[in-house]
């Protein structure tokens, strides 16, 4: 299939005015920070805020000296990015022009066997915490280990202590068991930030509907995600196949509780795929070996500056501008009030 991406000179035309207004919040980006092209098409794409993964496998010192490269971004960019650690940092972002990154983690494992460290990184801006990432590491399982025993006693007092700090807890490559374990304990709403229904496609990176309904009746989100394994068409998928898995998730747990979790990992090379799939970041799975090089999101969406055709997608389908403007952002931005206490 032919993928034409747009001339990076140009700047995207929003595809409707719902998408104009709309505070454009993307729940997970993992695409190749040291690539300009990324903050640009970012920017072509009017988007307020992305939850940008600063670690996967990563341990604290690691963790910290990701830390330190984004405050260098942040001033190399500082006319279209901004360090988003309040909603008010992301209307802002908005009404500037300005992307608000959010620093977000996929994997628990900066922190090591030590929960003192979350507030470091908390007064450091992290405001996002997956619980484990695909594996099992300390606090409990991830969606790809052998069983699923679901929190440890050190991930219930992790999930505690991130609660009591006011970082969201996300259960997107985390195992059925563990999720809802996590979403039953937190006392703060939770969220997938990238993930689908696994009743719409068969995966186990995608949830069960128990899980679902357990995040929403909390007050939760779920960012489908476009990530192309998890759609219904692999890497022949299209706009028309992630607004398929919206759709479907509206069904399923209504619209106050769907958002979008694009998962894109813009100009990440091979190795990238090989680490990330890699056990525990260091033993190389053939789980990549089928990637495409270069990995490319739905055509139609494939980098943040076509993230307007989404909303004109909606917009065929029936969603008036109130119910884009929530999946857009609006549910991210009602849930980060709730959960960072704004």
């Amino acid at each position: 299939m032919q993928r034409d991406l747009m001339d990076s000179s140009q700047d995207q035309t929003y595809e409707t005015d719902a998408y104009r207004q709309a505070v454009v919040i993307d729940g997970l980006n993992v695409s190749n920070w040291n690539s300009p092209a990324v903050f640009d098409s970012l920017r072509r794409g009017g988007v307020s805020a992305i939850n940008a993964t600063i670690a996967v496998w990563e341990d604290f010192p690691q963790t910290l000296d990701n830390i330190a490269g984004w405050m260098r971004r942040f001033r190399t960019y500082e006319d279209s990015l901004t360090h988003a650690t309040s909603v008010g940092d992301i209307l802002e972002a908005k009404e500037k022009g300005k992307t608000g990154v959010v620093l977000g983690w996929q994997n628990a494992s900066p922190i090591g066997s030590d929960l003192n460290r979350l507030e470091l990184f908390h007064s450091l801006g992290v405001r996002i915490v997956q619980i484990t990432y695909n594996e099992r590491n300390l606090l409990g399982n991830g969606c790809y280990e052998r069983s699923d025993d679901g929190l440890s006693h050190f991930g219930i007092d992790a999930v505690k202590e991130l609660n009591r700090l006011g970082i969201l807890i996300d259960l997107s490559h985390v195992g059925d068991r563990t999720t809802l374990e996590a979403a039953e304990l937190s006392r703060q709403p939770v969220a997938c930030t990238h993930a689908n229904a696994r009743a719409f496609i068969e995966h186990v990176r995608n949830k069960p509907d128990d899980a679902l309904r357990l995040i929403a009746d909390g007050g939760g989100v779920i960012g489908a995600n476009a990530f192309p394994p998890f759609l219904r068409n692999g890497f022949d998928s299209t706009l028309a196949d992630y607004v398929d898995a919206i759709d479907d998730l509206v069904e399923r747990i209504g619209v106050d509780h769907v958002a979008i979790g694009t998962d894109y990992t813009q100009d990440q090379p091979k190795a990238f795929f090989d680490w990330i799939f890699a056990r525990q970041g260091t033993r190389v799975m053939p789980a990549s070996a089928d990637y495409p090089d270069p990995l490319l999101h739905p055509v139609g969406m494939e980098t943040p500056d076509k993230l307007g055709a989404v909303a004109a997608e909606l917009e065929r389908r029936g969603y008036g501008p109130s119910d884009i403007g929530k999946i857009l952002g609006g549910n991210w931005l009602r849930l980060f009030g709730e959960v960072w206490r704004e």
